[in-house]
């Protein structure tokens, strides 16, 4: 089945102001048209809101907060895993004095670079596994330098049965520590030899940072269009009603603009110096920079899931649960939000009712004591798998043909299905504060001091009303100066 959707839709505005005969009436006189034809015509003088809700903005203000800043930037510091463990190699199967192996350590388990030197010591226990399944050995590091372990199985002559050869790759647990009796340790002042325990670990965190961009929109009517009546009463989103068009044209631009206050949090990117076009123009105009969106923030920092078929995110369970192995490796936070589109949200509903023994031919599940009096409920506002609670939410801005859901239409690389979003608030050291507060993973920070709020700043310039200056006309300015802060992204997850 296919459907056609309607021609000669009004769904794009003028970007000019004319003068169209579809937007007139004809009262220039035609064949029983006009003022020479004597009767009346019924005149439908309210305009019809044949869009619905036309704005998308609200996503932020259900997830996140807005707080002020007085920097040109943002800064902001996360925690770093609690236990040691790293990847390696197995370099050799025979260490040094009294070792039976030796291991490389080259990342973290998250892969990242160790920039001075690892954190395992002298006399720790830790479990060495091969990530191939060959098998798993637990030792005990009987020497340690800045990149390298000498270690001593348990009850192994060495590491040949999980290392067949050099340079075999290997997962490195620190589990605990051991030592004889009547031992003791150093700190790294005062070791003797190489057998002794190394100096105590300092906990380690990441920085991050974002820099707020500034949006500008503007819109100008006439003094004469100010006092012109026209014969639709217009309605705008903020309940501004009348006869006079212009009332509707800067509710339009406002509604837009409060749009783009959110889309550009969104979608925002940050520009990359030396490399792309933007930076060039962008640094000769003022040196603006870009921000980084939530959705970059997610590819960047966070998880991306495609879906076990690799058409949708939600098909079964599946890949819910492969997202839930990938949460355990992170946060483990246990109340998400599901913001999706319709496509996802209705194969969420048609894979929990798949669920349902009963509900084969899609009839008793949703409101599971239905009757011939009461509407079926065939949708699903969220489910329970593991510890995990997951509450789904249509995302009108994946939705909205004039916005993502026209994108998605088309796309078929990087279209965008849905966000998982973490609930709740998360632990973070402010720099400008100096102390740990508590914020949610998702806030906007906007410029403001007390001179001047660039949270939303709109001023109107021109002879009309209050008079500013000798221009015949309305000048409405529109500003704000903000970014978007994404804390926790490793939390996030981007359905795509």
């Amino acid at each position: 089945m296919a459907i056609t959707a309607g021609g000669n839709l009004n769904s794009v505005f003028a970007p000019q102001k004319q003068t169209l005969p579809s937007n007139y009436l004809d009262l220039a006189g035609t064949a029983n048209e006009g003022w020479a034809q004597q009767y009346l015509p019924d005149l439908m003088e309210k305009e019809a809101e044949v869009f619905g809700p036309r704005t998308i903005s609200g996503f932020l203000s259900q997830v996140g907060a807005e707080e002020a800043m007085q920097g040109d930037q943002v800064v902001w510091s996360e925690q770093g895993r609690l236990h040691l463990s790293y990847k390696g190699k197995i370099s050799a199967h025979s260490g040094g004095v009294g070792s039976s192996g030796q291991i490389l350590i080259e990342s973290g388990m998250d892969d990242e670079a160790i920039t001075t030197t690892h954190g395992i010591r002298v006399n720790d226990t830790i479990v060495v596994a091969s990530p191939d399944g060959v098998g798993t050995t637990k030792c005990l590091v009987i020497q340690a330098d800045a990149s390298t372990i000498d270690v001593a199985p348990y009850g192994l002559a060495n590491l040949s049965t999980i290392g067949n050869g050099a340079s075999k790759s290997a997962v490195i647990l620190v589990y605990g520590s051991e030592y004889g009796k009547g031992t003791s340790y150093h700190d790294a002042t005062t070791i003797a030899t190489a057998t002794e325990r190394r100096g105590a670990n300092e906990p380690t965190f990441k920085s991050f940072q974002n820099k707020p961009i500034i949006l500008k929109d503007y819109y100008e009517v006439s003094g004469s269009d100010t006092a012109r009546i026209g014969w639709v009463e217009v309605t705008s989103e903020d309940g501004a009603a009348g006869y006079a068009w212009y009332l509707k044209a800067e509710a339009d631009t406002r509604a837009r603009f409060t749009d783009y206050l959110e889309m550009a949090m969104l979608e925002g990117e940050l520009s990359v110096h030396g490399t792309d076009v933007v930076d060039d123009y962008l640094s000769a105009n003022g040196n603006a920079h870009g921000t980084e969106g939530l959705f970059a923030a997610i590819e960047n920092r966070g998880n991306k899931t495609s879906g076990v078929t690799g058409v949708n995110a939600a098909t079964d369970l599946a890949e819910f649960d492969a997202i839930l192995a990938e949460f355990d490796k992170q946060g483990a936070i246990e109340e998400n939000m599901m913001f999706v589109n319709r496509a996802t949200s209705l194969a969420m509903d048609d894979m929990l009712a798949s669920m349902n023994s009963y509900g084969a031919g899609g009839t008793s599940y949703g409101v599971f004591d239905n009757s011939e009096d009461m509407a079926l409920n065939l949708g699903f506002s969220g489910f329970r798998r593991g510890s995990y609670d997951f509450y789904k939410s249509d995302f009108r801005y994946l939705n909205d043909y004039a916005t993502r859901g026209g994108l998605n239409s088309v796309a078929t690389v990087d279209a965008i299905r849905g966000v998982i979003v973490p609930a709740g608030t998360s632990t973070v050291y402010d720099q400008m504060l100096g102390k740990n507060l508590k914020r949610p993973f998702l806030h906007v920070r906007y410029r403001a001091s007390q001179t001047d709020d660039r949270r939303m700043k709109t001023w109107v310039t021109g002879s009309v009303g209050a008079a500013t200056s000798a221009l015949d006309a309305m000048s409405i300015h529109m500003l704000s100066e903000r970014c978007l802060v994404t804390q926790g992204a490793n939390n996030f997850m981007l359905m795509v």
